[in-house]
């Protein structure tokens, strides 16, 4: 099975060439999912209740959920990254385990490469340029919220401590911040998606229920937690720039 990257369709305007992957259409079928489901939220709820009940109960369970554990994970200012940080997780979740779904075919597998008996999405996750993309929204965030608590001179001063030799260090520590982050999202996604695609071309009588139990574990347990761990470091990451 091939496991790079798979090109949909290459747009070109003028010299430019534009590659619309499959990681790219399938983020775009999970945000889609995730606007329509919020479309349907909104009008479900569109005049409120004081005292809530089924889905306003829900939603209200929801937000107050993780605006707590966002204020628990990053104290005293927690609760205003709340929404931000509950959509990513919701995100990053629905990203790593929508390999349990049929996924779109993107075209036939390189001559002399087996094809997969059943075509499953690829996690967008499963794609370093987009966990890579998720990690620089951190550093962004990191550096930006330094800067804004501490001012410029002391963010750069920060960089100097303990001992001014160490300034390349304390440098490379702080880029080495989103290459880690988005290493550890992606390698385990990645690898989760490799040992399936490897384990669907057995033979048919191999198949027989076994696949539950690996999807069950590479699909829900760990992108469940590699959501949680992501977002858990987001914020840890972005609350000790603020302090």
């Amino acid at each position: 099975m091939d496991f790079s990257i798979h090109v949909a369709k290459v747009v070109r305007i003028g010299s430019f060439e534009l590659w619309i992957t499959e990681s790219m259409i399938n983020s775009w079928i999970i945000c889609g999912v995730l606007i329509l489901i919020a479309l349907i939220v909104r009008n479900a709820i569109k005049n409120p209740k004081k005292v809530p009940e089924g889905v306003q109960n829900v939603v209200e369970f929801l937000v107050d959920t993780l605006d707590n554990f966002a204020e628990t994970t990053m104290g005293k200012h927690g609760r205003k990254f709340g929404s931000f940080y509950g959509s990513m997780i919701i995100y990053i979740l629905l990203c790593n385990i929508s390999g349990l779904f049929l996924g779109p075919n993107i075209g036939a597998p390189p001559a002399g490469e087996p094809k997969v008996l059943i075509d499953f999405m690829r996690p967008p996750t499963a794609d370093f340029a987009l966990t890579f993309a998720l990690a620089m929204i951190t550093f962004t965030m990191v550096q930006g919220f330094a800067i804004k608590e501490k001012g410029t001179f002391s963010w750069l001063k920060g960089l100097t401590e303990p001992l001014w030799p160490l300034t390349p260090l304390n440098v490379i520590g702080e880029l080495a911040n989103p290459i880690s982050l988005s290493f550890r999202l992606f390698g385990n996604i990645l690898g989760g998606t490799i040992i399936m695609g490897l384990y669907y071309n057995l033979p048919w009588f191999a198949l027989i229920g076994i696949p539950v139990a690996l999807h069950a574990y590479f699909d829900i347990f760990a992108g469940v937690l590699q959501a949680f761990i992501f977002v858990m470091l987001s914020m840890t990451f972005v609350a000790s720039a603020m302090d």
